[in-house]
């Protein structure tokens, strides 16, 4: 049993492991911003705001374009929901690992779209996975996480913060700060995406292979050896 595992956390559950997939999300957040027709894929608040206004303005087909991406989106939550159980019965990987492998390729597959393609076709695919990951990885060692987008993270470094001030709080410092650094996984993984879009254009979605690939690693190495007797255990969170 590993050293996690003692602790009462599996690898899926691990800070390092959240890092690597906020790093890669916020690769694929910049990639459709910068290169895929300007749209934030990994959350839907926007979609539902931009629906509302075109239909405030009576561009009804504008709008119900929209359902579209919301479709994918809750489409990718409906499938994360209901394929763990099947998959757990294969008794070989984690669902978590089998996602992850299938959104890295995913993203490979993205990188042989041209940009000349109607921007909407990776924007939907991207709502998929991002949906799917989103619904799958939901506490780091017992922490609730988001891993596809900031705005929670965000509120709670201003928690931890609060707190540590009005009632000298040191766990919810801590948390807070573990929160920072999620934030700044993200920043990285979009600042590096940014630079290499004009560089590798289309293909520049694959440099999201290298922090999936490395959660990748630590998720088959765990399903295969330390955790392999602890498949059938739910992570925390669901």
């Amino acid at each position: 049993m590993s050293a996690d595992s003692k602790k009462g956390y599996l690898v899926c559950e691990q800070k390092t492991v959240y890092a690597l997939l906020m790093a890669g999300a916020g690769m694929m957040g910049a990639y459709t911003y910068v290169l895929r027709g300007g749209v934030f894929c990994n959350a839907q608040t926007a979609n539902v705001v931009v629906m509302a206004i075109n239909f405030g303005k009576g561009d009804w087909l504008g709008g119900l374009y929209f359902l579209i991406p919301l479709s994918a989106y809750l489409l990718g939550a409906f499938v994360s929901e209901i394929l763990p159980k099947p998959v757990k019965r294969l008794g070989l990987l984690r669902w978590d690992t089998y996602l992850v492998i299938f959104e890295t390729a995913v993203l490979f597959i993205i990188g042989f779209i041209p940009l000349t393609a109607p921007h909407q076709v990776v924007q939907v695919i991207v709502n998929f996975i991002a949906s799917m990951q989103y619904n799958t990885f939901r506490q780091a060692e017992g922490i609730p996480m988001a891993t596809t987008f900031c705005t929670n993270h965000v509120r709670q470094i201003g928690v931890g913060l609060a707190k540590a001030v009005c009632k000298r709080d040191g766990t919810a410092l801590r948390r807070g700060l573990i929160h920072a650094g999620m934030v700044l996984a993200f920043f990285a993984g979009a600042a590096v995406l940014t630079v290499l879009c004009p560089l590798l254009e289309e293909k520049a979605v694959w440099a999201a292979a290298v922090p999936m690939g490395l959660a990748l690693a630590r998720l088959i190495r765990a399903d295969l050896g330390a955790e392999h007797d602890m498949l059938g255990r739910k992570p925390s969170g669901h």
